[in-house]
């Protein structure tokens, strides 16, 4: 925890309360513990947890926060990372979380309750379908994935949840440069383009990651995204 405190600081200038550390070593104790029969994540161990699952979802904050948003959704959420942990770090966030799994929906759902968060939705679906909703297209300032999937596919599901002038960000390793170069025309179709990549240096962790930042300049058409499984098999490029 004083190694997340520090680099928490170091990263975004943002000291966490006492509060906002009772609430993440809570968190890591409910993940560790449904992990043994729920499958939620491959990393257990606290000082992995807390720089691999927390610190990796705060740095979110460095391509957010210039923007001011109100409203953020999750894409492919799994145990709420990196929108639970995001609403610790700035509490005002209306976060909606979005996860196809059952079992990891239920998790977060647990986590919001545990926690006694306020303004989260957690929603059980495939993002290809919840984007089609009225309630969630085109709504919110900003889109967050990470590990879901390539970028051209990932800027399909993200981009039309996106309000025209938000952002949205792709969580990506090393790969995040030329997955951009690749996706440059699926971000085009989808009214999206490319605003900045930022690199993200974690301690302990060797390769450098970035968040890859797309504004929303257009209306996404009202054809994407295409139906369940087709932005992973068949990506626009």
């Amino acid at each position: 925890m004083d190694a997340l405190i520090q680099s928490t600081t170091l990263l975004l200038g943002l000291n966490l309360s006492a509060d906002q550390r009772r609430k993440v070593e809570r968190y890591s104790e409910e993940l560790v513990r449904w992990n043994r029969r729920a499958n939620l994540t491959a990393i257990t161990d606290p000082g992995e947890v807390a720089t691999k699952h927390f610190l990796d979802s705060f740095s979110c904050w460095q391509a957010l926060s210039a923007a001011s948003p109100r409203r953020v959704i999750d894409i492919g959420t799994g145990a709420g990372f990196p929108g639970l942990a995001l609403k610790i770090l700035i509490p005002a966030l209306e976060i909606t979380l979005v996860e196809a799994t059952g079992k990891k929906a239920e998790f977060c759902r647990h986590v919001v309750q545990t926690l006694d968060m306020r303004q989260v939705q957690v929603v059980h679906g495939r993002a290809e379908d919840v984007a089609h909703q009225p309630e969630h297209r085109e709504q919110y300032d900003g889109s967050l994935a990470r590990a879901v999937a390539e970028l051209p596919t990932l800027a399909e599901y993200l981009l039309p949840f996106t309000r025209i002038g938000g952002l949205a960000v792709a969580q990506k390793g090393e790969s995040g440069p030329s997955e951009a170069h690749a996706a440059s025309e699926a971000m085009r179709l989808l009214g999206g383009t490319l605003r900045k990549m930022i690199p993200v240096e974690l301690p302990g962790v060797a390769e450098t990651r970035y968040l890859v930042v797309m504004e929303k300049v257009a209306s996404t058409p009202e054809r994407y995204p295409r139906r369940a499984g087709i932005p992973a098999r068949r990506p626009l490029l």
